[in-house]
């Protein structure tokens, strides 16, 4: 469902049915971090260079005006998560045209968007609309020449974007996937191509092509080029075999030393404006420079750094920034050095737990994917206004879920076990014993009204092969305040010793087939006593803590399951592919909340602030708050595709997909707190 299907729904519903549907306040909801994630390309104004931009993964431009000190989220180029910003250009003629280069995530799409007013709202560029744009340059000496590298070929334009045409042969079989592209400074109709296999080299404006391979070993990714423009004959260009030099303008190539080739990728060469000796190699191993046109190298970081783009002052070479992967924005103000972190106001994290410590206003945690030894776990004490990575012990696993039990220990389900904070840094908590008197398991439920746990059938869980540890994803955690529990592809465990030791209790992966509710373990609900755990496509429920389980009824035409929670009234709420189900007889029976616009839920919580049942859709950026009294609903749209909605303060808090911790603005947090939510419940 599209966000403007979903829109056009909702009025229909405020119109037509007013007593059910309850608007919040419409602003779009603010980032507040942690700050770092993905950087990709930067661009500066020529005429101020403290004026910076950054694009992103996700669609997004960052602009500094302090050189990179400190950021702010500039605009998106559209409404899509999925435009990689590879190429930015600033107009050398007219600062406030700027130019992105895109290409869309999983699929061959994306474009040439400009802007006129210094970034701030961004169209689409005609004719070459659809095309995945994996370089874009401008002709130094005729800014009106812009040459893109895409999928197909390469293309230009005359008219800086207006119109454009395909330079290289239609259909080649041999200059197409171009990942870079460099212009003769003084004549721009010489132009080199770097493709997925060697480069090109056009003299007259793409009428007639040569491969420059001599001295590249063949099928080599040329991932950059860059030409001194003092002598427009010398070029670098790095690609996956290593970084080359050319001093006859790519007649004859030779592979510069210095730098190891083992698996390593240099994605981006970039000269010193002022020393054409001083190159940056930015590479997937760290950063590399050499003072002396390319005879010796010497790396400034940390192997672990994975570098996209690099930024050199033309005004003080010795201010450099590096976009990377995982950690942001990194500055040196000695050359190249020594970096640290300057990613104040940017926030490309990917959080997929969110946890609000109820005990301690303005106190949350962010678990963050993808970014290693730069994500794990954040801590913020202030309500987003600053964070603290407190990742140690983790050693680089993404963290899928958060928990933390009655008296303030936490838990972390990791993409590999479970690991507990004590105090000074996390320690796996993966260790399983066997249960006492072992688990029992049972048939369909029965006798509830009489107390009892299951029927007569029941019998013992086969264990099948030993499991000694929980290992794998953990997809889901809960805590009461005697028992936890663990979610994970193995089964789902229980600790009663806040997870120094596990006990498994419902068969797992391994034991599918044994009886319906094997299988990998996607959600927990916890009330009390009463548990639920919940496959894709199947249900479990305990009455006594995890001791004994039998089969639930499952959603009729919910084929695949994603979220689970229990409402303060004892109902029974399921998310997922289909969209919202609800049980008031512990999953006996079930009913489809077929009002709620809303397919593809994600995350299903029940918030004891609001006392309702809050729902995300993977597929929108509305958030629903629904009371489980009268299925009546309070909804907002943040703005932002979220996984998870949380309550901090008299303040919402989301976990956003690609940009960090999201915030409700505050003014729509009073109203809330002032009572908008009771005022949507009729």
């Amino acid at each position: 469902m599209t966000l403007t299907r979903l829109r056009l729904i909702l009025a229909t519903l405020a119109i037509f049915l007013p007593g059910l549907c309850c608007r919040a306040a419409s602003a779009v909801w603010s980032p507040i971090g942690p700050d770092g994630g993905d950087a990709r390309r930067f661009a500066y104004d020529p005429r101020d260079p403290s004026r910076i931009y950054v694009g992103t993964t996700d669609s997004w431009i960052y602009i500094s005006a302090d050189g990179g000190s400190s950021w702010s989220r500039l605009a998106r180029l559209n409404n899509q998560d999925d435009l990689v910003v590879d190429s930015l250009l600033v107009d050398r003629s007219d600062p406030r045209t700027l130019y992105a280069g895109v290409w869309e995530l999983d699929r061959p799409d994306g474009g040439v968007y400009v802007s006129h007013d210094q970034g701030r709202t961004w169209i689409p560029l005609a004719g070459i609309q659809g095309q995945s744009v994996l370089a874009l340059a401008q002709a130094p000496n005729n800014p009106r020449v812009l040459v893109a590298g895409t999928l197909r070929g390469v293309y230009r334009s005359d008219d800086k974007g207006l119109h454009w045409r395909e330079i290289s042969p239609p259909g080649s079989t041999e200059i197409h996937e171009v990942e870079s592209i460099a212009i003769d400074p003084y004549d721009p109709q010489t132009i080199y191509a770097g493709t997925w296999h060697l480069p090109w080299k056009t003299s007259d404006g793409g009428a007639h092509w040569t491969q420059i391979s001599k001295g590249v070993i063949v099928d080599s990714d040329v991932f950059s080029m860059v030409i001194d423009s003092s002598r427009p004959s010398v070029m670098f260009l790095s690609a996956c075999s290593g970084i080359y030099r050319t001093d006859d303008g790519g007649a004859d190539f030779r592979k510069v030393q210095g730098i190891p080739t083992t698996a390593r990728r240099t994605r981006m060469l970039k000269m010193d404006p002022t020393d054409r000796n001083v190159v940056y190699a930015g590479t997937t191993e760290g950063l590399y420079k050499t003072t002396d046109g390319g005879d010796n190298w010497t790396r400034t970081t940390g192997s672990d750094v994975i570098i996209n783009d690099v930024y050199v002052d033309p005004r003080n070479p010795r201010h450099v920034l590096l976009a990377t992967d995982r950690s942001g924005v990194l500055a040196s103000e000695d050359a190249g050095v020594q970096f640290t972190a300057s990613n104040t106001g940017f926030s490309q994290r990917q959080v997929a737990a969110l946890l609000t410590d109820v005990r301690t206003p303005g106190t949350m945690y962010a678990g963050v994917i993808n970014d290693k030894v730069y994500g794990g776990v954040f801590v913020t004490r202030d309500f987003g206004r600053s964070w603290r990575q407190q990742s140690q012990g983790l050693n680089g696993k993404d963290v899928f879920v958060l928990a933390q039990g009655r008296d303030g220990t936490l838990l972390a389900g990791t993409s590999d076990g479970t690991y507990r904070w004590d105090g000074q840094s996390w320690v796996a908590a993966n260790t399983v014993e066997e249960n006492p008197g072992e688990a029992l398991t049972t048939g369909r439920r029965g006798g509830r009204a009489r107390g009892k746990r299951g029927s007569a059938s029941r019998r013992r869980d086969r264990k099948g092969p030993g499991v000694t540890e929980i290992s794998g994803r953990v997809r889901a955690l809960a805590t009461t305040d005697d028992v936890w529990y663990a979610a994970t592809p193995q089964g789902v465990f229980r600790s009663v010793d806040r997870g120094a030791s596990w006990q498994k209790t419902v068969l797992g992966r391994q034991d599918a087939g044994s009886f319906s509710g094997a299988g990998s373990y996607v959600a927990i609900a916890v009330s009390g006593g009463t548990v639920f755990a919940a496959r894709r496509q199947g249900l479990m429920e305990s009455l006594d803590s995890g001791m004994a389980w039998h089969a639930a009824g499952f959603p009729a035409g919910l084929t695949a399951l994603n979220s689970l929670a229990i409402a303060g009234d004892g109902s029974l709420w399921a998310g997922g592919r289909e969209g919202l189900f609800y049980s008031t007889d512990h999953g006996q029976t079930w009913k489809a909340m077929r009002r709620l616009p809303m397919v593809a839920i994600n995350s299903v919580t029940w918030d004891p602030v609001m006392r309702r049942v809050v729902v995300t859709s993977q597929e929108g950026t509305v958030v629903f708050a629904i009371d489980p009294r009268d299925q009546t609903w309070k909804w907002w749209n943040t703005g932002w595709t979220v996984r998870s909605v949380s309550s901090l303060s008299g303040r919402l808090v989301a976990a956003s997909m690609y940009s960090g911790v999201v915030a409700q603005p505050e003014p729509e947090a009073a109203a809330m707190s002032a009572g908008g939510v009771q005022d949507a419940q009729k």
